[in-house]
């Protein structure tokens, strides 16, 4: 996604906003679609890479191609009513995860080879909107201000035309003719680009368009670079990193603070057994979240049972028969098997910890993963968490889209990423669930208001010649920002708090501050 902001958002400057959005779309649409289907796991992140790198220019050729038919009254408004709708992508997103992903029974297999979980299925419904948006974009015209930027007048003229007639009928003034008095035509600068031969082959042709159109795309980002707009794009470029590294950091941090809460209580609750003896029993019933420290079990039959979360320590077992039994997040360490059955069992190397195999027998091995949501609740919680989070996000985008031309953006963008990152200190007293998630709920209805008016005044500050380039190289900082934030987030999970909150705190109000010193574009025209 990285990379496909930066070149997609480059290729909009050169070849219009509209088919750059169409093809970069149909890539990730096809390649979600095919990740779907593939079996292996090489092939699967191929999909996943090529996909990312479509739909990672989806966002600078959107908001620039929208703010480009928009007037400079409601600019700030629509745009934000535009920024809304990722906010509804993603809860379109985690409500299909929460409600599909773990229901394991929708699948189906074609032998040994072929498996289609309900993970399949979640991402098959999420590319859905992906073609439905490439279906309506067949139908929409490309930019007017690109048109008259690379020096297409007529083309431009019958899209203003075509603008103006769609808002006649819809005032009810179908009748209105369409006047054009003066159109500002930008000074056009002439490129000399040195073609191949005709006797070149097909590759070298194919090769050197793609130099020609990287070479293009580098030289328009160098302008990004150039007055009026250096000073611009250093600002902007900080405020984008900050604000990604720290959403994206909590956004992993905070469900996984989530499951170690669970997973504490959860072991609060361990039942110990020791120097227990235990002969001729059949046990065909789940034993949960227990400990067994130096036991014996003789001539014991464990027959459609499940180990969940229960250890044995130097425990014995002898001439036991074990079928059709799962285990999971059990093991056994230091303990002993003599003269024992393993039939149809997931009891493998992994799970046998130092532990002493005599003369014991392993029929037909269980193979795959055996762990279902009801095993692990946890995970079922990431899914319901992640859905709270972003629905959090409603009230924020809807009073961001009617103050944003009435407060204006600056306002908006600094003082939401100083009150979230004030309101990181709360996650500091955050010792049950329950807070957990009304801090992470506080924290994302504080923080879209950012998000919209970082989209707005980026989407402005740029001129039309390098709106898409400028916007895609900020998008590009969003998403390395992120990546950061997910590593450097995730491996403090579980080992301290106060790096987490700290840094994510210092980072908003640190990018807030830079942003309110950002120049007001409210009353501006588009350059």
């Amino acid at each position: 996604m990285m990379l496909g902001a930066f070149f997609w958002g480059g290729m909009a400057d050169k070849v219009g906003r509209r088919q750059c959005l169409l093809i970069c779309m149909s890539i990730h649409g096809f390649f979600a679609f095919l990740s779907s289907f593939v079996q292996g796991y090489g092939f699967f992140l191929l999909c996943r890479m090529i996909a990312g790198f479509g739909i990672g220019g989806a966002v600078p050729i959107v908001f620039s191609y929208f703010a480009e038919v928009l007037s400079r009254e409601k600019r700030g408004e629509h745009l934000s009513w535009l920024c809304m709708f990722w906010m509804i992508g993603e809860i379109y997103a985690s409500a299909m995860a929460w409600a599909i992903i773990p229901h394991y029974g929708w699948s189906f297999s074609m032998g040994s080879a072929y498996q289609f979980h309900s993970w399949r299925v979640f991402v098959v419904v999420c590319a859905l909107p992906c073609v439905c948006a490439v279906v309506a974009l067949t139908f929409m015209p490309e930019s007017p201000r690109f048109y008259l930027e690379v020096g297409k007048h007529d083309e431009a003229w019958m899209i203003l035309k075509q603008i103006h007639d769609t808002n006649m009928r819809a005032r009810g003034q179908p009748e209105k003719v369409f006047t054009v008095n003066r159109i500002k035509i930008p000074k056009q600068i002439d490129e000399f680009v040195e073609m191949q031969t005709e006797s070149g082959s097909l590759l070298s042709k194919v090769i050197f368009r793609v130099k020609s159109e990287l070479h293009g795309i580098w030289l328009t980002f160098l302008k990004c670079f150039n007055y009026p707009v250096k000073d611009i794009t250093v600002k902007l470029a900080t405020v984008w990193l900050t604000l990604s590294f720290g959403y994206y950091g909590l956004s992993v941090w905070l469900p996984d603070v989530i499951k170690h809460l669970q997973a504490d209580e959860y072991a609060s609750k361990v039942q110990r057994h020791t120097h227990e003896r235990i002969e001729d029993f059949t046990f065909n019933f789940t034993l949960e979240n227990q400990i067994h420290t130096n036991s014996l079990f003789v001539n014991d039959r464990f027959i459609n049972m499940k180990f969940k979360s229960v250890t044995f320590i130097n425990s014995t077992f002898q001439n036991c028969y074990l079928e059709e039994v799962t285990s999971v997040g059990s093991f056994f360490r230091n303990c002993t098997f003599i003269e024992c059955v393993f039939y149809n069992t997931d009891v493998d190397d992994s799970k046998l910890i130092n532990t002493d195999i005599v003369n014991s027998t392993f029929y037909h091995k269980k193979t795959g993963c055996q762990m279902t949501f009801e095993d692990d609740y946890s995970a079922y919680w990431v899914y319901f968490v992640n859905f709270l989070g972003t629905l959090a996000v409603l009230p924020g985008n809807i009073v961001a889209a009617l103050l944003m031309d009435k407060i204006g953006r600056l306002s908006m963008l600094g003082f939401s990423m100083i009150l979230s990152g004030i309101s990181c200190f709360f996650l500091w007293f955050g010792t049950s669930e329950s807070m957990v998630i009304g801090m992470l709920c506080l924290y994302n209805g504080l923080s879209i208001s950012a998000w919209n008016s970082l989209d707005v005044v980026t989407v402005e500050l740029y001129p039309t010649d390098r709106r898409g380039t400028g916007f895609g190289f900020c998008n590009a900082l969003c998403k390395l920002a992120a990546v950061l934030g997910n590593l450097i987030f995730g491996s403090l999970v579980g080992i301290t708090k106060a790096v987490p909150i700290l840094l994510a705190s210092s980072v908003l109000v640190s990018g807030g501050l830079v942003g309110l010193r950002l120049p007001d574009t409210r009353s501006n025209v588009l350059m």
